[in-house]
């Protein structure tokens, strides 16, 4: 429990493909007390269930976990600063070990290792959860489909956890926010049912679990909004008291800003009802926020607070739908866009002549409309060179294959001056969809295992 009355808390990752560079200059220079890693998108855990039916040799963990823990597990250990993060994917038992093996490597023992598990719910899902929340439809639709499903877990059993002394915690899936929640429950004895702490907790959360973006990342837009040397952005501390008020801030030096601009854009990101913003812990409130700036990069958030939690939990379910086959080959000079439509026409054609058997053909001109589509203005402006990207939703990947067979015969037998990239990429993928259900929260318990190094 912590005797500071400000607990420091950085991000260390916002994504899974998120810069590692950040993360450990949190960890050598940010003084904290903890440091967590959110690298977990909704499909990220469909994807990992994808590979590790093609590969058996997966671990099933984040492919960059080596990398993370490496660059901060030094500094962290040094300094005492704690490990959050849900890195664990599916198989967070497995990235405790690996964690484990690291600490070894660096000859650090007697760091005490905590995997939390049990959102995996696939081989129950389909009796613990009903209805499809995007359909209305029964989730028995989805049987013959069904790859993975993973329930949003709390911040109560990684708090559990630190109180079995565990100074790195990894998890599955568990709610972003959920993450930088956990340390401020454990340190300063917060009931989990007191929802306006809980609910303040939640919210710095949010504003930490998309890392740069309250730093400047995602925000420049220039002449507009500009920011100070966005190629060196840092990722947020929040320095947190007891009663959930915070000031948000960066490591000195690092470009970027912390601003009410940046603070405020990050608040409302993926909110749709700022009064009720539903998480595993607490439903929180934004509508009462005060949001100052306190000096140079630094901001100071109060007033956020909370509604009783749900009694149910999100759960994520991946589906196997059919496969995309997709190139690109491209027009420039005089003419360009008057070729490149010649060359829809043309592939159009031929798809029927093969008997390409799609759900959904798009053949879009990066640069003129591929973004905005129908909503293009019809007097838009020529553009000097365009490049055509051909699409299609097929039931197999055979059918799938076919785009790129098509696009291929562009190099010899399309149009004038295509110019064609060598097809040495993959030109097909697996589509994998993702629907949303709920479950009673007593049906989803979380287990923890504790190695040590």
């Amino acid at each position: 429990m912590s005797q500071n009355p400000i607990l420091r808390i950085g991000a260390g990752a916002a994504w899974w493909g998120d810069r590692i560079e950040p993360a450990a200059l949190n960890a050598e220079h940010g003084a904290l007390d903890y440091l967590c890693f959110e690298t977990m998108a909704e499909a990220t855990v469909s994807a990992a269930q994808v590979r590790a039916r093609r590969d058996p040799s997966f671990p099933g963990y984040d492919t960059y976990l080596d990398e993370r823990m490496r660059a901060v597990l030094p500094a962290c250990m040094r300094q005492g600063t704690r490990i959050i993060s849900n890195q664990g994917w599916i198989n967070p038992q497995g990235a405790a070990r690996r964690i484990v093996e690291l600490l070894g490597e660096m000859g650090i023992h007697g760091v005490k290792v905590a995997a939390v598990g049990g959102s995996l719910i696939t081989d129950r899902v389909l009796s613990l959860a009903p209805t499809i929340l995007e359909t209305g439809a029964s989730t028995q639709t989805l049987a013959g489909t069904l790859i993975s499903a993973e329930a949003y877990l709390g911040a109560e059993p990684i708090v559990q956890a630190l109180k079995a002394g565990a100074q790195i915690v990894v998890t599955g899936r568990v709610a972003d926010p959920s993450l930088f929640l956990a340390p401020m429950a454990y340190e300063f004895g917060w009931d989990p049912l007191d929802h306006e702490r809980m609910g303040a907790g939640s919210g710095i959360g949010h504003l930490l679990e998309c890392g740069a973006q309250v730093t400047g990342g995602y925000f420049a837009d220039p002449g507009l909004k500009d920011v100070p040397e966005p190629w060196n952005l840092a990722f947020p501390i929040a320095e947190v008291d007891a009663d959930g008020g915070v000031t948000l801030t960066k490591v000195k030096g690092t470009g970027g800003m912390v601003t009410v601009q940046t603070v405020k854009e990050q608040m409302l990101y993926e909110v749709h009802d700022p009064a009720h913003y539903i998480t595993p812990d607490v439903v929180v409130d934004f509508t009462q926020a005060r949001i100052v700036q306190a000096g140079p990069d630094r901001v100071r958030v109060t007033g956020l607070t909370g509604k009783p939690r749900t009694t149910t939990l999100k759960v994520s379910m991946g589906c196997t739908e059919g496969f995309i086959g997709e190139d690109m080959f491209f027009y420039a000079g005089p003419g360009a866009l008057r070729r490149a439509q010649l060359a829809r026409r043309i592939l159009q054609e031929r798809f029927d002549i093969v008997k390409l058997e799609a759900e959904e053909v798009r053949i879009d001109f990066l640069g003129l409309n591929a973004v905005h589509g129908a909503a293009t203005p019809q007097q838009a402006p020529e553009p000097y060179e365009v490049a055509v990207r051909v699409a299609a939703r097929t039931r197999t990947r055979e059918q799938a294959a076919k785009v790129g067979r098509e696009v291929d015969g562009m190099a010899v037998s399309g149009i004038a001056h295509t110019g064609k990239r060598v097809p040495h990429q993959e030109r097909t993928r697996e589509v994998i969809g993702v629907w949303s259900a709920l479950v009673a929260r007593e049906q989803v318990p979380a287990h923890i295992d504790y190695f040590t190094s």
